[in-house]
């Protein structure tokens, strides 16, 4: 966590942990929900990389708007993020 994620845990009262504990059992929902629908292969930590991914440059907003983010998550945009990660993946090499 950097210190926009720390400030969120102060102001929930929340420590670090049980924020972390809280939005990994949320990503594994997400992806249990995608898993019935069939994409078999989604797993919670992809569901984190999607989301905070455009967290980098602008930093962590307040804790209803990430769960807003993980909870509203679309499969396509899932799907758009994980391709296009592979893509930035294979340009680095």
């Amino acid at each position: 966590m950097d210190d926009d994620a720390y400030d969120t845990a102060e102001r929930t009262g929340l420590t670090d942990e049980e924020l972390n504990e809280t939005f990994e059992q949320l990503c594994s929902s997400k992806a249990e929900e995608f898993r019935m629908l069939g994409y078999d292969h989604v797993s919670g930590s992809d569901i984190w990389s999607c989301v905070s991914d455009k967290y980098a440059k602008t930093g962590y907003p307040q804790l209803h708007q990430i769960v807003n983010d993980i909870l509203s998550l679309k499969v396509t945009t899932l799907m758009n993020w994980l391709t296009m990660s592979i893509y930035r993946k294979d340009a680095r090499f």
